[in-house]
């Protein structure tokens, strides 16, 4: 099952000067080979049928991992006596030790093997996602060593599982997180299978600590019950301590949850670039940077809406945090969405008919990187779009002519056009071909580099070439200038408004589980599961589009 090395013969003297048009990275080629297709009439029909199969029983394994693992998750929400939240921890701390053997196996033998990275995905693992990862990271371990001080002080009635758990945690964030942050980028050419079954080993892991941080309400039934004071067998001491403790897991809970769905993602593409060849034609010569200029009313609205948010997010923690909320700040906090999400719709809108008119050339080049992004942006946005719809049902069916019942209904429906709204631009954007005026001395940088020229033409007369071709292509869609301004400019604004919307959920405006009417109507349990399935994706989603209206801004 594993790879096996084929290496080209080496050229006669007469083939000499062909010799010199294979690229340096595929003199050595690894093809994968499968017991069930040694038979195949070619050995490129073998690599390719070995590939499909070893994607196949990978995936096989990581969803008979995650079936497993859900199954323990549902027997301890629906029957605590035979299965206990203990006994998942259990489970979920041996597949953090097999995660963190083939991890450690792969940084000091997979990785160092001869010819193992011939190629580095340029769009993999950009630098926003590895940021997240070590930004999220960092909290979630932070919230862990919340977590093990709140058992400590507990350890009366907590189990030592309880302290166990987060500490194997710990070594598992910091180990995963230093293997993304330097590997991200690989295209794996040796041990196939075995890396694609460690990666979905990995990926299946962070699937089950995500369900279970999802569905997990033990410590926040804690503190409900201590705020309701209900005498209970284990309430945490009146000391300032344990009130740290306490806060500090409640504030951190979401970034475990959005640790857990970053890293599925970016394993996810690694995954897909197991084996994978990057031909020279794919990667692009000249990549767009990203310059702020001739960009003005974008950040200055932006810059608006974020100073603004701000304030109310400062009143809104400040009031929303004691035990009796006031009703005028709920008032505040939806007014503020009420204006921001109908504006941010109208620019997304614009800026899609913008990309209509403007015809420029799809990039279909085969992109696993932005194929992820799509669905990414998809599947977050349903976290946001279900929680909506709970809040519509549960407002209509109790009292919608109420003031603040009608300003949440509002927000509902507007929240749902505008992930609509703003996905359909993102999208439309991502697949667009960059126009990009490259300076002479970048070409001449390029050409430094290529080790052949398919056309047989010099350095110099490849150079002229291009020019003539990118100031042709610059003249011919020199009267679109202003649509590619007001692109940047939408997409400047949208950037500047999504950090603004990432920001208040995250560090702990939660309006739509602390105004107690959706709690009242599905009850506590219910609601829970429903806010922590769909928040977390909701803020993944915003800090996800941050990323992709930042490359639409840099290929417009």
């Amino acid at each position: 099952m594993s790879g096996v090395k084929v290496s080209k013969q080496k050229p006669c003297h007469h083939c000499k000067s062909r010799s010199t048009a294979v690229p340096p990275d595929t003199s050595m080629i690894h093809y994968e080979k499968f017991w069930l297709y040694r038979h195949c009439s070619s050995l490129q029909q073998s690599h390719t049928q070995a590939q499909k199969a070893g994607q196949l029983f990978s995936g096989l394994l990581a969803m008979n991992v995650v079936f497993l693992g859900s199954a323990f998750i549902s027997s301890v929400i629906f029957n605590q006596v035979a299965i206990t939240l203990a006994d998942v921890w259990v489970l979920l701390s041996i597949l953090k030790v097999l995660c963190l053997c083939w991890i450690t196996y792969y940084l000091l033998g997979t990785s160092r093997q001869p010819h193992a990275v011939l190629h580095r995905d340029p769009h993999a693992g950009p630098i926003w996602i590895r940021g997240s990862v070590l930004l999220f990271g960092s909290f979630s371990i932070l919230l862990n060593v919340f977590q093990i001080g709140y058992s400590t002080v507990l350890v009366h009635c907590k189990s030592r599982v309880e302290i166990v758990f987060p500490s194997i945690e710990i070594l598992f964030i910091c180990t995963q997180a230093f293997f993304l942050w330097h590997h991200s980028k690989d295209c794996i050419q040796v041990q196939h299978n075995f890396t694609r079954c460690g990666l979905m080993l990995t990926i299946a892991t962070n699937l089950l600590l995500w369900l279970l941080a999802v569905t997990n309400d033990t410590i926040h039934m804690e503190i409900e019950s201590q705020l309701r004071n209900e005498t209970t067998s284990c309430t945490c001491p009146n000391t300032t301590i344990c009130k740290v403790f306490q806060k500090g897991y409640v504030l951190l809970y979401p970034f475990n949850t959005e640790y857990c769905l970053v890293c599925c993602s970016v394993l996810y593409v690694m995954w897909k670039n197991v084996g994978r060849r990057i031909s020279h034609h794919h990667v692009p010569h000249i990549k767009p940077k990203f310059k702020f200029q001739g960009v003005v009313f974008g950040p200055l609205l932006g810059t608006t809406a974020i100073i603004i948010g701000i304030c109310i997010f400062m009143m809104y923690q400040i009031q929303a945090t004691g035990s009796a909320p006031n009703h005028q700040v709920f008032v505040m906090y939806y007014s503020y969405y009420i204006v921001l999400l109908p504006l941010m719709s109208v620019v997304a809108v614009i800026g899609t008919i913008i990309h209509a008119l403007e015809k420029k050339e799809l990039d279909t080049l085969k992109n696993p990187t932005r194929s992820l992004d799509v669905i990414l942006l998809m599947g977050a946005a349903l976290g946001q779009i279900a929680m909506s719809y709970f809040s519509i049902v549960a407002i209509v069916a109790t009292d919608p002519k109420d003031l603040l019942n009608s300003l949440i209904l509002s927000y509902a429906v507007l929240l749902i056009f505008q992930n609509i709204t703003q996905n359909v631009f993102i999208i439309d954007g991502l697949h667009r071909q960059p126009l990009v005026a490259a300076p002479e001395e970048e070409i001449k940088e390029e050409q430094n580099h290529e080790a052949y020229d398919q056309r047989r033409m010099s350095m110099l007369e490849l150079g002229q070439e291009i020019r003539k071709v990118s100031l042709s292509y610059i003249h011919s869609y020199s009267h679109l200038n202003w649509k590619r301004k007001a692109l940047r400019e939408i997409s400047f604004f949208l950037v500047l408004c999504n950090i603004i919307l990432w920001v208040m959920p995250t560090f702990g405006a939660h309006p739509v589980f602390e105004n107690g009417l959706e709690k009242s109507f599905y009850g506590y349990s219910t609601w829970f599961a429903i806010v922590n399935f769909g928040l977390p994706l909701s803020v993944f989603y915003r800090m996800h589009s941050v990323g992709g209206l930042l490359e639409v801004y840099i290929t417009a």
